[in-house]
């Protein structure tokens, strides 16, 4: 299941990056880029996780592994 960051706070992240750049961003407006980067890098890694969860593996002995079933545990254990 793909989940979607809103547009909108991707078009934030990019006006607050080109303004930190341009400018100089205000303290309130450094919180809230760190806030919306940080929803951004976990959107990213639940799609990817998601994503490497459906992978199955075919082994030479003809068995089919699921890797989301093989690893998936370990990752949240240290998550």
């Amino acid at each position: 299941m793909e989940v979607k960051m809103d547009q909108t706070k991707i078009d934030r992240i990019n006006e607050l990056a080109r303004r930190a750049k341009a400018e100089g961003l205000t303290e309130e407006e450094k919180r809230e880029q760190d806030l919306l980067r940080k929803e951004y890098v976990a959107t990213i890694r639940r799609n990817l996780r998601a994503q490497l969860d459906n992978i199955d593996v075919v082994n030479l002995d003809g068995t089919t592994e699921n890797l989301g079933e093989k690893y998936g545990k370990k990752a949240e254990d240290l998550s």
